[in-house]
């Protein structure tokens, strides 16, 4: 029994020492003096009140979803962090509230573990589980991260392991979570072995990622997934954990690629690397996020990266409307090894794979 309480002491010390900024990191001057409106409080508050008024997401297809999708998922996340973050008792209470029907008349809407896009869904009852140490979030979180790892490879990846760069986030944070929420090293080391399996298959020389090995091509949001999966990743893993080191060396090397292609207004585009192609703004959110993480943990030289981070996040919000969508979102994509098929994509308004990044930023610039 003592036994049992050590460890949940520990766990909760782990949590709270993630929350607490990186020893003699001052807030960089380019992270403070927002113009009027822009500050990451009122628009992460912004855009979490717009979430919580926002029915359960279905890709903007009509009627509801057949299940809690991730881009809700991640929005979910990002929003919870901030109100955490941001001392908002009144929007986390809301956020959690937000949850209950799923404990009872929409249960149905608990995904299938049985594909990575379903299994993040245990990433909100984790995330509330940190936050409220309520058993009942536990014990769902953690189902949906114990079933990702059911029937390991020989390789010890989870089964659902299948080589998109989107992976490298959605993948990664379910797993985090539940070492967050745990303070069980199993669930660290899952991600990590999963984060370092993808690096060497999937990053280029110039630091960043194709889609998939046979599509080669940079797209915005999937690099964006990677990026965001590598700050989350980094976030958690101890100094000394043997696969940090190759985490921040692929890192750095993408942090370093990414500075050479943001546009003078911050935003990137819809292809990273074609100037010619639309500006996308949930992209431009993850690689903000991912820099604003690196700068504040003193990963990235302040110098050069809180002034991109700015420029990121001044431009990213730029986009956004009055009620909190944002615009120039691209949709849902699957792979596909043609050009054109990525310059074509639909640039979607309120799209929470938009509305995620900025909420993920926000809690970055509090964190």
């Amino acid at each position: 029994m003592i036994n049992r309480y050590r460890i949940a002491l520990l766990a909760a010390m782990g949590v709270l020492l993630l929350a607490l900024p990186a020893q003699g990191q001052k807030q960089p001057k380019e992270f403070t003096k927002w113009p009027a409106g822009s500050s990451p409080r009122e628009i992460g508050k912004r855009v979490a009140e717009r979430f919580l008024e926002t029915p359960h997401s279905n890709f903007g297809r009509p009627g509801p979803p057949p299940f809690i999708t991730y881009p809700e998922v991640a929005t979910w996340y990002g929003a919870l962090t901030f109100a955490q973050l941001s001392g908002d008792k009144e929007l986390d209470a809301r956020l959690i509230k937000r949850f209950q029907p799923i404990f009872a008349e929409e249960s149905n809407l608990i995904p299938v573990p049985d594909h990575v896009d379903r299994s993040v869904f245990g990433t909100v009852p984790l995330e509330i589980y940190i936050q409220t140490k309520e058993q009942k979030y536990l014990d769902l979180g953690k189902n949906f991260a114990d079933k990702q790892w059911e029937d390991p490879t020989p390789d010890g990846l989870s089964p659902q392991t299948r080589y998109w760069i989107d992976d490298m986030y959605m993948l990664i944070i379910l797993q985090l979570e539940a070492y967050r929420a745990t303070g069980d090293s199993k669930y660290l080391d899952r991600a990590a072995l999963e984060m370092t399996t993808y690096l060497d298959k999937l990053q280029q020389p110039n630091g960043l990622f194709y889609h998939a090995p046979d599509v080669p091509f940079y797209w915005g949001r999937g690099d964006g997934w990677v990026a965001a999966g590598m700050a989350e990743m980094l976030r958690s893993l101890p100094e000394n954990h043997p696969r940090r080191a190759r985490i921040m060396e692929s890192y750095h090397k993408m942090m370093k690629s990414l500075l050479q292609y943001q546009g003078k207004d911050g935003v990137w585009r819809q292809l990273i690397d074609h100037p010619e192609s639309w500006p996308e703004t949930s992209s431009t959110g993850m690689f903000t996020f991912a820099m604003i993480t690196g700068v504040k943990n003193g990963w990235l030289d302040k110098k050069t990266y809180a002034k991109a981070a700015r420029k990121g996040w001044l431009g990213l919000i730029s986009y956004l409307e009055p009620n909190g969508d944002l615009r120039n979102v691209c949709q849902g994509t699957g792979k596909k090894n043609d050009l054109q098929y990525y310059l074509d994509r639909q640039r979607l308004t309120g799209d929470l794979h938009g509305q995620a990044p900025i909420l993920w930023c926000a809690s970055a610039f509090l964190r």
